[in-house]
């Protein structure tokens, strides 16, 4: 197959199917109880240098518990992959823990305007970035994720993207034609948080999965956050509602309004105000170090968390707005 042109960053992951299938090949699949705390979960499945990846979209279900106690164990040199990332990757930021990005959408709020913070540390040059879009990048769990070294997509050619990424532009062998073939992609771990899950790892998503399907396919730990534990015959009742089965999980814990401030469709909005609190206190570097203090690394569990950020009051609210 013909190289004619590469795009200038580095890959950050090895491509090698191989070496994923030696990895997968003794991973155990037993259906036994994962439960844990989360403490534990990233103590064992998120050390200092792996690379992380996040589930959800946006604001959309994200696994904040796990974000949280990765700060609280001051984790450093992570690798991050920002598919469609916004207060997960500037909690990251804020605890200054990564050091290498495969970004294609990071540090953005949509309507509620740019992270600060999260924009000084990457304009610090501290922290290594390869571009991607984020078709191109969920190409690259699907390639891992069916045991292949890559994958490919038009889109990028002839883009700044391109020449900022990783992708290598090919000729294909049947055709001629141009193609970018982007390389396999395998997290070291994803978090993801969901409506549902049994103890022992399978789980309900409602609505959009976006490329969670392909991540946690990909993916060579998996650690879940979920709104609710349910017994495993509901599960059994309805097995087509099981979007992530068992086999893929390493961890389960249970935390109702985990995405908080995030937002869980069809259970409660994110909340605008305490995400619009972040963004002004990132203004004054030490100003939001008080802040951090106050809302993460002096509170000792989620719970209390959310009891700072209105309590039950709060959420009783945000669950109305929701189901408008």
């Amino acid at each position: 197959m013909k190289v004619l042109e590469e795009g200038l960053n580095p890959i950050f992951m090895d491509p090698d199917p191989d070496k994923a299938r030696r990895f997968f090949a003794k991973k155990s699949r037993r259906m036994s109880d994962k439960r844990m705390g989360a403490r534990q979960a990233v103590e064992i499945f998120i050390p200092d240098g792996c690379y992380l990846a996040v589930g959800g979209y946006g604001t959309a279900r994200i696994p904040t518990l796990i974000l949280h106690e990765i700060l609280r164990f001051r984790r450093k040199n992570l690798g991050f992959l920002g598919l469609a990332s916004s207060h997960d990757f500037q909690l990251m930021c804020a605890g200054n823990c990564l050091n290498r990005v495969d970004c294609a959408s990071i540090i953005g709020f949509d309507r509620r305007y740019l992270s600060p913070n999260a924009k000084r540390v990457i304009e610090s040059g501290d922290v290594q970035l390869c571009e991607w879009t984020s078709y191109a990048l969920t190409v690259r769990l699907k390639a891992a994720a069916e045991g292949v070294s890559f994958g490919l997509v038009r889109s990028m050619l002839g883009t700044d993207t391109f020449k900022m990424s990783g992708a290598k532009r090919i000729e294909c062998p049947f055709t001629g034609k141009r193609f970018a073939a982007v390389p396999a992609l395998w997290p070291d771990v994803a978090v993801v948080h969901v409506h549902a899950a049994d103890i022992y790892g399978n789980c309900h998503i409602r609505g959009a999965t976006v490329s969670d399907l392909e991540l946690v396919r990909a993916a060579k730990h998996v650690v879940i956050t979920t709104e609710r534990l349910v017994d495993h015959e509901v599960i059994r009742s309805s097995p087509v509602r099981t979007t992530i089965p068992y086999y893929l999980v390493d961890a389960v814990i249970e935390v109702p309004f985990g995405s908080y401030p995030g937002n869980m469709p069809y259970l409660y909005a994110a909340d605008e105000d305490h995400l619009a609190h972040w963004i002004k206190e990132e203004q004054d570097p030490d100003g939001f170090r008080h802040f951090l203090n106050r809302y993460i690394f002096d509170v000792s569990s989620f719970e209390g968390y959310l009891e700072l950020c209105g309590g039950s009051k709060r959420l009783r609210e945000l669950k109305r707005r929701e189901n408008l």
